[in-house]
C-alpha cells in the first residue's frame, strides 16, 4: 500500500509518500488551518500516487483525530474530518509518538522532541505511548518546555540550554526505567556530547512511523517481528 506522511511541526510541514526519493516541505506556523494544510498538501503531492495518509500533529490525539487545538498552528483541528478532506482512509497521531516509532529499534526508548516545545513518548512491547513531559513543573512557575524548547533556548543562551538539556534527559530516562534515549527535533543537532546512553533521531525517522503506522507488523530489520504495532491514542 502506499503511504503518504505528513509530519507537521510549529514550522515546517514535511511530506513523503511511498517509494518517493525525496520529501517535500511548505512553511507551518500559527496560522496553519486544518483545510490549508490539506489544500497544500494535495498542491505539492499531485503527482504521488497514495492510497492511505498518515498525519503527524503536535498536540493530543485520540480515537477521533486531535482532541485540543495544537499551540503551534491555526484553529479548527479538533473535529476536522481528514478522511473526507483526503478522500480515503487517514491516521492522525501525536508527531512524537510517530518519530518514535520510526526510531525504535527494541527494548524500552524513550523520545523527546527539541523543537518549539517538547514533545515525548515512550516505546516498549511493540506499544507506542504518547506523553505531555513538557508540561511539567520545572523551575518557578514554568514547565520542562519553556526550559527546553525553543523559548528556553532563547532566553538561557546556549551553555545553560543545553546543561538543562541534559539534566532533563537523565532524571526523565531514569524515571521512566527507558534503555536509551532518541532525541529528536530541529534542535537535537545542538546536544553535543550527548548524554549517556542517547543517541540523535532525523526527520527520516518521523516518515519512517508514518509509514510503520499503517504495517501489519513491525520492520524485521530493526526490531524483533513477533507483534503488531499498537499506538495508544
Amino acid at each position: 500500500m502506499n503511504v503518504l506522511v505528513i509530519d507537521v511541526g510549529g514550522s515546517h510541514v514535511k511530506l513523503l509518500a511511498t517509494g518517493q526519493p525525496a520529501p517535500r516541505r511548505f512553511e507551518s506556523g500559527r496560522t496553519l488551518a486544518p483545510e490549508s494544510l490539506v489544500e497544500e498538501v494535495k498542491l505539492r503531492t499531485h503527482d504521488w500516487p497514495y492510497e492511505a495518509v498518515s498525519i503527524g500533529i503536535p498536540g493530543a490525539v485520540g480515537p477521533d483525530g486531535p482532541e485540543v487545538e495544537p499551540g503551534n498552528l491555526g484553529p479548527g483541528w479538533v473535529g476536522f474530518d481528514f478522511a473526507a478532506a483526503f478522500g480515503g482512509p487517514v491516521r492522525v497521531v501525536n508527531d512524537a509518538a510517530m518519530q518514535a516509532l520510526g526510531a525504535y529499534t527494541g527494548g524500552r526508548m524513550l523520545f523527546l522532541g527539541l523543537g518549539t516545545g517538547l514533545g515525548s513518548a515512550i516505546v516498549t512491547d511493540h506499544v507506542v505511548m504518547p506523553l505531555e513531559l513538557g508540561s511539567l513543573p520545572y523551575g518557578r512557575r514554568r514547565t520542562v518546555a519553556d526550559h527546553v524548547g525553543k523559548r528556553g533556548l532563547k532566553y538561557l543562551g546556549e551553555a545553560v540550554w543545553l546543561a538543562t538539556v541534559i539534566r532533563v534527559v537523565e532524571h526523565v530516562r531514569d524515571a521512566m526505567k527507558a534503555d536509551y534515549v532518541v532525541l529528536g527535533g530541529g534542535n537535537a543537532k545542538r546536544v553535543d556530547p550527548l548524554p549517556p546512553h542517547t543517541r540523535r533521531g532525523g526527520n527520516e525517522d518521523a516518515f519512517a512511523g508514518g509509514f510503520r503506522v499503517w504495517a501489519e507488523d513491525v520492520d524485521p530489520h530493526r526490531c524483533p517481528p513477533e507483534a503488531p504495532w499498537r499506538v495508544v491514542r
